[in-house]
């Protein structure tokens, strides 16, 4: 069964909730990890409780227990605060056949090798192929930085940029739903 992990310290409200749609639309068990509760993923596993317990009711289904038993697969997974305990937490627990959502570059490295599949908040998907390169990229820029050859910077979030995420996005689960 295809599961969602997603690096949600590193993953922008807005790109969370073309997730949480997603999932909330196929049903998929997922988590999202963080070093803090997210209020946005504790009212979407909430609301989509609330909908599959409705659609248990409608579909005939009276038994109080049998109903209060329904559960939405969205999980919040917080882990205690500091470097890489999210990340640690889901290398630990991720297994294939998955996708990780995360823009760390290191954890893309560390759930490519596990046979996840990963895609960054930009929509690239990162394979063992391109990883190597990616990586030194991101160690080289790191080091210039550090040097103070240039600040670091941040490409803001636009609609290009999202829409790019939820078309990747849309076509790599639906892609994974069919194996």
């Amino acid at each position: 069964m295809l599961k969602l992990y997603v690096d949600a310290d590193s993953c922008p409200k807005n790109l969370r909730q073309i997730v949480l749609r997603a999932i909330m639309r196929n049903n998929l068990v997922s988590c999202f990890v963080a070093d803090r509760p997210l209020k946005d993923i504790e009212q979407a596993c909430q609301m989509h409780t609330a909908e599959l317990r409705n659609a248990a009711r409608k579909a005939g289904e009276r038994d109080e227990m049998a109903l209060r038993a329904i559960r939405s697969p969205i999980t919040m997974v917080v882990v205690q605060p500091g470097m890489d305990s999210a990340d640690d937490w889901i290398v630990e627990n991720a297994t294939p056949p998955a996708i990780a959502i995360t823009h760390d570059i290191p954890l893309a490295s560390r759930l490519v090798e596990k046979g996840l599949t990963v895609l960054d908040d930009r929509g690239k998907t990162y394979t063992r192929e391109n990883m190597a390169q990616r990586l030194s990229v991101r160690n080289a820029m790191t080091e210039f930085r550090e040097m103070g050859l240039f600040a670091e910077k941040h490409e803001r979030m636009g609609n290009k940029q999202i829409k790019a995420f939820s078309d990747a996005f849309d076509s790599l689960l639906t892609a994974m739903l069919k194996q």
